[in-house]
């Protein structure tokens, strides 16, 4: 009866004890894909998850209702695409209490407009699980309604039956807010910063803001990450300027680039040792086809980017892409590296970006490619390896005696970050479900060693950005392959021990489902790459947040 919107009445015949009152409805939503298969893919989870949800909610003598029916016919029970999530907002009362449950990577678009004017309390959910994204979904979520102001409450549990989450759960139901420990965030206070790394990171802050800079953009705007556009204003201010391009031009592009020249990139790489994990199945394999096609996509980003002089570009790749074209990760984590294949000028057969990586941002996030490129400056700057990239916040479990967080970008990440280099990169199919054509990662376990990590956002109409420090750590072979068995297993990995922030800290401060990473040599060298690098974003007006335990 959960699930058949004709059978409200039993559901709300749920009493509190010793009152014959019936409470008011709590009403929940579930904001799911936009594509069919993985919705249908992933609706059994979410289910199960909303029943547990419902449970925690009855013992504490609360009804939760669904807001919208489950479509047998489609095969799931989400909200798929705005217009529908703002019809569903349009039959909630405008003054009760919402819950967006969320157990799986959803399009916070689909929901977003119908929150944002919604006026009573909201809550949101997530599963703690790795196996679909819905922590991922639930960062994103959580990010948007910080970016356009809307206040919310936010919860994750396993099972739904922890202290943490019932503390939080009563909270909410007593007064429809939650506090979150958020002890571990102090803004920044230049004093505490060795002074030649304060005016290190004001020159690099000028010089930026003097010398322009260009951020390339293949189709704006990806998968319903409101939080993930900057507004021009904003970039402006800071000296970068968006260069709106076509994933239509970039598959133009990709024509005009031959056999020869794809095969030269495959064969560079077939050189250094990437194991290409292939088939026949173009359904289901990683094919050579594929990953032609991927070479060819590399080459014409790159031509791309230097014909309109970017400093970095950003492929979206949802929702058109997957069906005109394989992935575009092999070529994204390709062009975050150093050390990568040689791209040639097509007419004057001059190397473009010789010697360094043609800055990339995954899925079109602006505040993760503002936040590369800074990287990017400092770390070269400081003579360290500037190769960055983003990872999805995944999950996370206890090893021994430390949290050692999962972060795994959907596909790609620069193969300096990985043990053995290419060599130990692998290339595997993209999973069929979200991409139908095809297409390889590139994949590998990430190093151990002393990494940044930081995210550019927005909140209260302004950029800000929480930077911290952790080290990434060698797990058993065994453990490693349990964790991309738990989360996707044809993804990049690293594992990551956040210093002087708990789980919890993280979930309920970080405004995004991305987290950007870098590396140091060592302690020292990640301690001062982190200091300059806070220094030249207060320099540029980012508002800066120093996370955990850091050393001035």
């Amino acid at each position: 009866g959960l699930y058949d919107m004709s059978a409200d009445a039993a559901i709300h015949d749920v009493r509190t004890e010793g009152d014959n009152m019936r409470p008011t409805p709590i009403y929940m939503v579930a904001s799911g894909d936009l594509r069919l298969a993985a919705n249908q893919v992933c609706w059994p989870t979410q289910k199960a998850v909303e029943e547990r949800v419902c449970d925690a909610f009855a013992q504490e003598g609360h009804v939760l209702v669904r807001a919208h029916p489950v479509d047998d016919k489609a095969g799931h029970g989400f909200i798929y695409t705005q217009r529908m999530g703002l019809d569903v907002f349009n039959t909630i009362p405008k003054h009760a209490r919402v819950v967006v449950v969320t157990a799986v990577w959803q399009y916070t678009h689909h929901v977003l407009g119908g929150l944002q004017h919604h006026k009573g309390p909201i809550l949101t959910i997530g599963n703690w699980s790795g196996q679909w994204p819905g922590l991922v979904g639930l960062l994103n979520l959580n990010a948007s309604l910080t970016k356009i102001g809307r206040v919310f409450s936010t919860l994750w549990s396993e099972n739904f039956d922890d202290n943490f989450f019932l503390a939080g759960l009563r909270e909410w139901l007593h007064t429809g807010t939650i506090t979150q420990d958020d002890s571990h965030v102090h803004d920044l206070q230049l004093t505490r910063i060795a002074s030649p790394d304060v005016a290190l990171g004001e020159k690099l802050a000028r010089k930026f803001e003097e010398n322009r800079t260009i951020m390339g953009i293949f189709d704006e705007g990806c998968m319903g990450m409101v939080n993930a556009m900057i507004d021009d204003p904003l970039l402006n201010a800071l000296g970068m300027y968006k260069e709106r391009l076509s994933q239509s031009a970039l598959l133009a592009a990709m024509r005009s680039v031959s056999q020869e020249e794809a095969q030269a990139i495959r064969s560079w790489m077939n050189n250094k040792g990437v194991q290409f994990v292939t088939g026949t199945n173009e359904d289901t394999d990683l094919t050579d086809t594929q990953i032609l096609e991927q070479c060819k996509m590399y080459i014409a980003a790159v031509r791309i980017a230097h014909h309109y002089g970017c400093d970095l570009v950003g492929i979206q790749y949802q929702q058109g892409l997957k069906d005109m074209a394989p992935a575009s990760d092999l070529a994204e984590g390709m062009m975050n590296n150093v050390d990568r294949p040689p791209v040639y000028h097509a007419v004057t057969k001059q190397e473009l970006y010789p010697g360094q990586p043609v800055v990339h941002f995954n899925e079109v996030d602006e505040g993760a490619g503002l936040d590369a490129l800074l990287t990017n400056r400092v770390w070269t700057e400081l003579e360290l390896d500037p190769a960055t990239t983003l990872h999805d916040i995944r999950w996370g479990e206890q090893f021994g005696d430390q949290f050692v967080w999962v972060f795994e970008i959907s596909g790609s990440a620069p193969p300096s970050h990985f043990v053995g280099g290419w060599a130990g990169a692998s290339s595997e199919r993209q999973p069929a479900m979200y991409f139908p054509l095809g297409g390889g990662t590139l994949k590998g376990v990430c190093r151990p060693g002393e990494i940044v990590w930081s995210r550019v956002f927005i909140m209260d109409g302004v950029l800000h950005a929480d930077i911290g420090r952790a080290t990434v750590v060698d797990l058993p072979p065994e453990e490693t392959e349990r964790r991309l068995r738990a989360t996707t297993y044809q993804w990049p990995i690293m594992h990551a021990v956040l210093h002087g922030v708990t789980r919890n800290q993280m979930m309920a401060r970080h405004k995004a489902n991305h987290v950007q990473v870098a590396y140091g040599k060592d302690e020292a060298s990640a301690n001062r790459a982190l200091n300059v690098k806070a220094a030249m974003m207060h320099h540029l007006g980012i508002r800066v947040h120093m996370c955990g335990d850091i050393v001035g």
